[in-house]
């Protein structure tokens, strides 16, 4: 367990490479900024599952979803905060397994804050609030921010 009285605070973002989570990765930038804390990003990833009776492709490596997550997460991680080096907190990229709402309230667990966009990649896009941020605002260990991306430049 982390010593909560000795290291930084940590505020956990979830990116999925959506503009929504880009945003939040933004503003969870600033927030560690303000509070000398530091950032884990983190992205999930899962196994393709069949498809309207279609088999998800069996030739392909476990590491190579595990690799394309992170690089969805290092491009979103450049596109947000510009890339390369000079950034003003610590950020942490984690590229995990499992469903996203399990993954980021594991990974909120003794953090500061956990921060996620109100829409990611998937569902209805009218919903005010995609079904993972909701799952967090119900079951997070911590406060949760939400942050309301707006398109490009969010």
């Amino acid at each position: 367990m982390r010593d909560e009285a000795t290291s930084a605070p940590r505020i956990v973002v979830g990116v999925d490479g959506s503009e929504s989570s880009k945003a939040a990765l933004r503003w969870a930038v600033a927030q560690a900024k303000l509070t000398g804390g530091v950032v884990d990003a983190i992205i999930a990833w899962n196994f393709p599952t069949a498809w309207y009776g279609l088999a998800p492709p069996a030739d392909r490596d476990p590491a190579d979803y595990q690799k394309e997550a992170r690089n969805v997460l290092d491009q979103a991680i450049d596109e947000a905060l510009g890339p390369g080096p000079g950034r003003p907190v610590d950020i942490r990229p984690v590229s995990a397994h499992g469903h996203p709402a399990a993954v980021l309230l594991d990974a909120a667990a003794g953090a500061r804050l956990l921060v996620v966009g109100n829409r990611g990649h998937g569902g209805l896009g009218e919903a005010l609030l995609g079904s993972v941020g909701q799952h967090c605002v119900q079951h997070a260990p911590c406060p949760v921010v939400v942050v309301r991306g707006f398109g490009h430049g969010a």
